[in-house]
């Protein structure tokens, strides 16, 4: 679906608690949250466009998205 939320807000809300204790004691977390959030705004203001990049562009932008989400599970799991 175009423009959906992926945030990790939207995507993990069981975890918000966690999420934000670590955004604030976990410099490394907050960084790659912070990335992985402005990525996801990125994907959504470009898909509402209608995708102004090339199909290999917008792609890569969301295998990033992707594999930063699974990175910043695993460590909000591994924090519990």
């Amino acid at each position: 679906m175009l423009g959906e939320n992926h945030s990790l807000a939207h995507e993990f809300p069981e975890h918000l608690d966690k999420i934000s204790e670590l955004s604030k004691t976990d410099e490394s977390f907050s960084s790659s949250a912070s990335h992985y959030n402005a990525l996801d705004k990125e994907i959504r203001v470009l898909e509402l466009r209608g995708n102004p990049i090339d199909d290999q562009a917008m792609n890569q932008m969301k295998l990033e998205r992707a594999e930063l989400k699974d990175l910043l599970h695993q460590r909000i799991i591994r924090a519990k």
